[in-house]
C-alpha cells in the first residue's frame, strides 16, 4: 500500500529525550542514580503526558520528596534542557515531506503546556499538518485507543500510514492496528527508509 501520511513521535525522532543526562550533568552521575532510584520520575511524566498540570505535577511530587525538592524542580523549571537537542536529519525529512504536499502528523506522548513551551522553542513542532498530543487527548501510547482516535480524524486508511517511534511497544501498537512502522533508531536510518518509499530522495534532505 502506498504511504499517504507520514506520522512522526517527537521525543528521540524529532528532539532527544533523555531526562537522566541533563541530571548528570546538572547535578552528578550518583546524584542522578539516587533521585531515579527512589522517585519514579517517568511516571510523573506520564501524568503530565495524560493532561494532567505540569507545573502542578511536578511540585506535587517535589513536595512528597523533600530531599530531593530542588532536583524534581528541575523537571519543570529546566524542562527545556532536558528535552534537546534537536535532531537535525529528522527536521529536515519532515520539512521536506511537507514541501513534497505529504501530509505530515505527529503522534506525540507530551504534555498539553510543555508541548506549549517546547513549540515556543523548537517551531517546526507547529508545522505538522495535524498533531495529535497525548495530554490534549487523555491517553498515552501504546495504548490502542490513542491509534483509533488518530485513525478516526485524520481520513487516511491504517495501511496508508507510516509511523516513526523510537520505542518498541509503540511501534507493535501501531502493527497492531495495520500501519506501516519503522523503529527509530538513528536518523540515517529514518532519511533511508523515507528514500526507499520514494518519498523523498537524497538531495532532498540534504544539509
Amino acid at each position: 500500500m502506498p504511504v499517504e501520511a507520514v506520522i512522526f513521535d517527537i521525543g528521540n525522532v524529532l528532539i532527544e529525550w533523555m531526562p537522566e543526562r541533563y541530571y548528570d550533568r546538572a547535578h552528578g552521575t550518583e546524584m542522578r542514580k539516587r533521585l531515579f532510584a527512589e522517585v519514579d520520575l517517568h511516571a510523573m511524566n506520564d501524568r503530565i503526558d495524560r493532561g494532567e498540570n505540569f507545573r502542578d505535577t511536578v511540585y506535587e511530587t517535589a513536595e512528597a520528596y523533600p530531599d530531593f525538592r530542588h532536583l524534581i524542580h528541575d523537571w519543570y523549571e529546566h524542562w527545556i534542557a532536558l528535552a534537546a537537542p534537536v535532531i537535525p536529519q529528522s527536521v529536515r525529512c519532515q520539512r521536506a515531506l511537507r514541501d513534497k504536499g505529504i501530509p505530515v502528523f505527529a503522534l506525540s506522548n507530551f504534555g498539553i503546556q510543555s508541548f506549549d513551551y517546547a513549540k515556543s522553542i523548537y517551531r517546526f513542532l507547529e508545522e505538522f499538518d495535524r498533531s495529535y498530543i497525548s495530554g490534549h487527548m487523555g491517553v498515552i501510547k501504546p495504548d490502542p485507543l490513542i491509534y483509533r482516535m488518530v485513525e478516526a480524524d485524520c481520513g487516511v486508511e491504517p495501511d496508508g500510514l507510516l509511523f516513526v517511534d523510537d520505542r518498541a511497544d509503540n511501534i507493535a501498537a501501531a502493527v497492531a492496528r495495520g500501519w506501516q512502522t519503522h523503529l527509530f533508531e538513528t536518523p540515517q536510518g529514518w532519511a533511508d527508509r523515507l528514500i526507499a518509499e520514494g518519498l523523498l530522495t537524497a538531495e532532498e534532505i540534504a544539509p
